[in-house]
């Protein structure tokens, strides 16, 4: 009896603890659920805002190292703007191939195979980027055609007015939906996009000497804008449609891009090519230009995979006051009145009000 008095509560508290212990792993894991995903939501945030960071800078870097690019005096011709077109495209997809490299864990048969398999097997899903590929040519044409013509500063706020284009084209394509906060930011954008563009006495007295190439500035801007505002939207409905990386999208881009690319340098500089080379007047800022080109490709393509395409625009607004400065400082072919500053802090207050997402009041009395 006494070895049974001993062994009983034993084997009463035994049979609850096993009990426990089965539940054990399952309640860890529940467990263990939450903190990962709190962490996927603040990495995906942190690399949304990175992301956007970088394109800020990447995108007033270019915009004044090609201005200055096509302004600087020096002996000799002039480096072509179609023929660095090409070499972007052909270094983004150099770029984009190893990354893919990278994520086939460095094996050169997991590559080929990937590169086959993604883009050989599927040739309709590669045709699709062809028309975004033609356009993003024309665009990066432009961009040097507009920066020839207008100041780092003016441009870079009138380049802005890709974000209403986006936003229209988003609601139309994409089915977007956005709200009273981000119509209203949309509005106080173009208004200050037009505080901008007001003319200046300055400009008033040099209007008959200028006004060819502002005009030519202002009309490539404004193209450059729709083309930007529909080619993004459609590259973004492509990679949300599909489940291919986004890599392998830039390499379909990049590979049609080249073939446009190098079609408009046989059209337009055919001549200049055949009498002093393809790399004529290419020097260290040249390639400068070229790389950071490249790398906009790539960022604009990771902003679109963690953000959306309006929000890019308006991270790339920010880059506006950078580029005025140093336009003012450095380049010094820009002299900015209180208007244009009314204008600048517009676009800046429109970045934060889109950014601006009211939470609806909830009963806390309901469940």
């Amino acid at each position: 009896m006494s070895s049974h008095s001993v062994l009983s509560p034993v084997v009463g508290t035994d049979a609850p603890d096993q009990h426990l212990e089965l539940k054990k792993p399952q309640e860890l894991k529940e467990m263990e659920r939450l903190p990962l995903a709190n962490e996927d939501k603040t990495m995906s945030a942190n690399l949304k805002y990175l992301s956007l960071g970088i394109l800020v800078f990447q995108t007033t870097s270019l915009v004044l190292t090609m201005r200055y690019s096509r302004t600087l005096k020096e002996e000799g011709p002039r480096y072509l703007s179609s023929t660095a077109v090409v070499v972007a495209e052909l270094l983004k997809i150099m770029a984009c191939i190893l990354l893919v490299y990278k994520e086939s864990k460095c094996s050169l048969r997991a590559l080929n195979r990937v590169l086959h398999d993604e883009i050989l097997n599927k040739p309709m899903e590669t045709l699709k980027l062809a028309i975004p590929s033609g356009i993003y040519t024309l665009q990066n044409n432009l961009l040097y055609v507009a920066l020839s013509n207008l100041d780092a500063a003016t441009y870079q706020v009138t380049y802005q007015l890709k974000i209403l284009t986006t936003a229209l084209f988003s609601v139309s394509m994409l089915s977007k939906k956005l709200g009273v906060y981000q119509w209203l930011s949309l509005v106080i954008l173009m208004t200050g996009v037009a505080f901008v563009q007001w003319p200046s006495d300055s400009q008033l007295d040099s209007k008959e000497l200028s006004a060819g190439s502002q005009f030519v500035g202002l009309m490539a801007v404004l193209t450059a804008c729709f083309s930007s505002g529909f080619a993004g939207v459609y590259f973004e409905k492509i990679l949300k449609e599909t489940k291919q990386s986004v890599w392998i999208r830039n390499i379909q881009l990049g590979f049609f891009g080249s073939i446009f690319g190098l079609m408009g340098v046989y059209i337009y500089d055919g001549e200049l090519v055949s009498k002093n080379g393809f790399f004529q007047g290419y020097n260290r800022l040249t390639w400068i230009v070229v790389v950071l080109q490249a790398l906009g490709g790539l960022v604009i393509a990771a902003v679109i995979k963690y953000a959306d395409n309006i929000l890019k625009g308006f991270a790339t607004s920010l880059s506006i006051i950078l580029s005025t400065l140093i336009s003012y400082f450095w380049l010094q072919d820009f002299v900015p009145t209180s208007v244009f500053f009314l204008g600048a802090i517009l676009v800046i207050t429109a970045t934060f009000l889109y950014g601006y997402d009211p939470k609806p009041a909830g009963n806390p009395t309901k469940a």
